[in-house]
């Protein structure tokens, strides 16, 4: 009988050939949740003789990701800022960039718990979510045009211990949004064409472009959300973006003009511009 050994370095093999990163990890992840263990587990269970029901798991995981799904779908939840979130093609992937974002301003921008937080392009809820589940007091709206993804914000939030304190709006943007927010925080579509034509197939094929694509510059919702985020913020209020790390010298100089009182350029943990935060 095949072993979870032999199993998990054939599945490698197969992965590996079909170009995918990290082919091993993603076949150890592949395996633990087929097998619904933990993923450190497997080490000790290497000789574990796998029987056939449990084998169509596998294939059935393997073969998603061999054609190039991202894991976080054929998993079905990921990890965010002390969060399990559900995560399928509704929506964005949460990412780490955003994790980061929300441990800087949880770390070090806010230096009092928000009232009201407005959360634009929700998507999977994560970033309200995460705020929340911080700030036990802070309210927030979460709204985003795809009622699919809104949906899934909905489903996200049910399972946290914020969900009381959330309200869901489908808008485009600042569309149908009312009243004023000492938090705007937004990770809107920023990629570039050139960007979109050559992202990898777990991006181009599987996540909703609507959530990626910025136009031609990348920039098309950014300046939406900087032109008009101004008069939607109280005093003293924060704006507070992710963007593209070639896009802020623009972007500043937008906002300059729009009213903020400041715009700060602020790096990732990879030390390129990613996050923009700006006081009205």
């Amino acid at each position: 009988m095949i072993t979870l050994l032999d199993v998990l370095k054939k599945s490698t093999l197969f992965l590996e050939e079909r170009g995918v990163k990290d082919a091993r990890l993603s076949a150890e992840w592949i395996l633990a949740h087929a097998l619904d263990i933990k993923r450190l587990d497997l080490y000790l269970q290497f000789e574990r003789p796998l029987q056939e029901v449990e084998l169509v798991k596998i294939r059935e995981g393997v073969k998603r990701r061999a054609n190039r799904e991202p894991l976080q779908y054929i998993l079905g939840t990921v990890e965010f800022y002390g969060v399990t979130l559900k995560t399928d093609a509704r929506a964005l992937i949460p990412r780490p960039e955003t994790e980061y974002l929300i441990e800087l301003l949880h770390t070090r921008y806010l230096n009092r718990e928000p009232t009201r937080i407005l959360d634009l392009g929700t998507g999977s809820g994560a970033i309200a979510i995460a705020l929340l589940n911080v700030f036990p007091e802070t309210k927030a709206l979460a709204v985003d045009q795809s009622v699919e993804a809104l949906a899934l914000a909905v489903e996200n939030a049910q399972q946290g211990k914020g969900f009381e304190r959330m309200k869901f709006k489908v808008s485009n943007w600042f569309e149908s949004v009312d009243g004023h927010f000492e938090l705007i925080v937004s990770n809107p579509p920023y990629l570039t064409d050139a960007e979109m034509k050559s992202a990898e197939p777990e991006v181009s094929k599987y996540e909703p472009a609507q959530a990626l694509s910025g136009g031609k510059d990348g920039q098309k919702d950014l300046n939406v959300i900087i032109d008009e985020g101004y008069s939607y913020l109280v005093e003293g209020g924060m704006l507070v973006l992710e963007t593209g790390i070639a896009q802020h010298a623009s972007l500043i100089e937008r906002a300059k003009k729009a009213g903020f009182a400041s715009m700060e350029s602020v790096k990732d943990l990879n030390h390129r511009d990613r996050y923009l935060i700006g006081l009205r």
